[in-house]
């Protein structure tokens, strides 16, 4: 086929394989030692040095385009198109003459903001990721398939001189916003091609398209009602986005347009499966079957995955297309979005298990980002520690924050969205004192509001966070609903609260510069220059 000349990126003489199936890619990964089966037939590989992203090695090319736009910083590291230009034509070189495997795919469920991925990929079980993540093309697409974006994906390829080309080491993630193209090299971790592409669309959607881009979940109701769930690590997006009475959208990467579409930018699912059980995560659980990839998890010795052993990583994950799961919306779209929910687990035991939000608190609390990390969780790490990731998603973000957040107020009000804040966490107390709220209470929740029972309730402000707390919910326990009843010793809870509202408010002063006064006022209510120790 015409479109198939991959001389035209610099790849010479390669014996490059196109579009294999997964069952194909599988055996060829088998044939060449790169990964082993499961007993029911389910691909393991391991991913080597990295097995997650590698955030400080992600670069955007610094040109006319982006110079203006980007959020320069920490999360988004400059390089110069003159680099880039190297790392392509060292990358390239390194490909050439090599057996390789090529995707021709697309992201973006909604056919107006459909974009076609080209993957060229050194690992055939690289290549069967990208069937499971990205949509996959008709067969008559793939005649005339003509990308919009090319990534060269090369885990072998380390750069030869990093520092000579404005790199920290020889791994690394770039992408080029004028050429189209993410560069992906000496790491084997699939999720930097799934995030290189989220990234992207990050950029280009909100930039081009007037499209919001959402680190989210969604699911869709009989009645036509779209939910959108936020949230980060260990929050319950997955689990509580999966419900059999509502058919699910996608579950981690969603637009939402200028005429209230809610459409998935994906094909499938990439979930953590560390403690993995069929009674806790049944959806997941059921997903691993071939056709599927799992990523450094540990065998025990009657060759069953261990899902307890973390000994290669905490950050054991599968990926599986979505079809893999019973209760799909398809194609991967829907309208009326209605209740947004930001889960966070509170570590500290002080946020209301749920409560309303105006505009600016949405908008407030979609900037910070909010979840706790607890003890356990990562070295060193005793005693709960708050954790702002701006947006829900801040290191895919390119643009500042406050851009995102201002869409996302906008679009709420004039949709007349209900957005909801959800403590998946701590209650009594903080963790090793309190207990994890109940998943059967939040369930309850969420299904309250997705019910529209909790439409004409009272509620109360939470009088340090500002929040609106329902005063009743259908079968939750009433004392659960403001937290302060949950604690024994009332002033250590008022204690603690100011103590995460200042954490709150340090955080949020990256942002102020940018943020409306809208905004500003949707923060916690006490005065952000509080000394701790006038309360304590």
């Amino acid at each position: 086929m015409k479109t198939r000349d991959l001389t035209k990126y610099g790849i010479q003489d390669a014996n490059a394989h196109w579009n294999l199936s997964p069952e194909k890619l599988q055996a060829i990964t088998i044939e060449k030692g790169m990964g082993k089966e499961t007993l029911n037939g389910t691909l393991a590989v391991n991913t080597g040095k990295y097995t997650g992203r590698s955030p400080q090695d992600r670069f955007i090319v610094k040109d006319a385009y982006t110079k203006d736009l980007v959020w320069w910083g920490k999360t988004n590291k400059a390089i110069t198109p003159e680099n880039f230009d190297v790392l392509q034509a060292e990358i390239t070189k390194y490909l050439s003459g090599k057996e390789i495997y090529v995707r021709d795919a697309y992201v973006c469920a909604d056919p107006d903001y459909k974009t076609n991925v080209r993957t060229v990929t050194e690992y055939p079980w690289s290549n069967m990721f990208t069937f499971n993540m990205f949509l996959r093309s008709e067969a008559s697409e793939l005649e005339n398939f003509k990308e919009d974006w090319l990534v060269l994906c090369a885990p072998g390829y380390e750069a030869k001189d990093p520092k000579a080309v404005g790199l920290r080491q020889g791994n690394f993630s770039v992408l080029n916003f004028s050429k189209k193209i993410a560069l992906i090299g000496g790491s084997a971790y699939t999720g930097e091609i799934k995030k290189g592409i989220f990234s992207s669309l990050n950029f280009i959607l909100p930039v081009e398209k007037e499209v919001l881009p959402m680190h989210c979940s969604a699911n869709v109701g009989e009645k036509g009602d779209t939910a959108i769930f936020f949230g980060l690590s260990g929050t319950g997006k997955t689990t509580l986005s999966a419900d059999p009475k509502r058919k699910l959208i996608g579950d981690d990467e969603h637009g939402w347009t200028a005429d209230n579409n809610i459409f998935n930018f994906e094909g499938g699912c990439y979930a953590k499966v560390i403690d993995l059980s069929e009674e806790k995560e049944p959806d997941i659980f059921n997903a691993i079957k071939p056709g599927a990839i799992l990523e450094n998890v540990v065998f025990k010795e009657n060759g069953e995955v261990d899902y307890m052993d973390s000994s290669i990583t905490q950050n054991t994950r599968v990926s599986y297309p979505i079809y893999h799961i019973n209760n799909i919306k398809e194609p991967s779209y829907a309208k009326n979005p209605t209740n947004i929910f930001f889960l966070t687990a509170d570590a500290f035991g002080v946020l209301p298990p749920v409560s309303k939000l105006t505009p600016g608190q949405a908008a407030y609390h979609f900037i910070s980002g909010y979840t706790a990390k607890v003890a356990g969780t990562e070295a060193g790490i005793t005693e709960p520690v708050p954790s702002f990731s701006a947006c829900f998603g801040e290191p895919f973000m390119p643009l500042h924050p406050t851009v995102y957040a201002e869409m996302l107020s906008k679009k709420m009000q004039d949709a007349g969205v209900n957005v909801w804040l959800i403590n998946t966490g701590w209650s009594g107390g903080p963790y090793g004192i309190g207990s994890r709220i109940k998943l059967k209470y939040t369930r309850a929740m969420i299904t309250s509001i997705l019910d529209g029972a909790l439409n004409d309730v009272a509620y109360e402000q939470h009088p340090i966070f500002g929040l609106f707390m329902p005063k009743t919910c259908p079968n939750v326990p009433e004392e659960l609903l403001d937290p302060i009843n949950t604690w024994e010793n009332k002033g250590a809870y008022i204690s603690k609260s100011i103590q995460l509202a200042h954490s709150f408010h340090l955080n949020f002063e990256k942002f102020a510069s940018e943020a409306s006064e809208q905004i500003i006022e949707g923060g916690p209510l006490i005065d952000e220059h509080h000394k701790l120790t006038d309360h304590v």
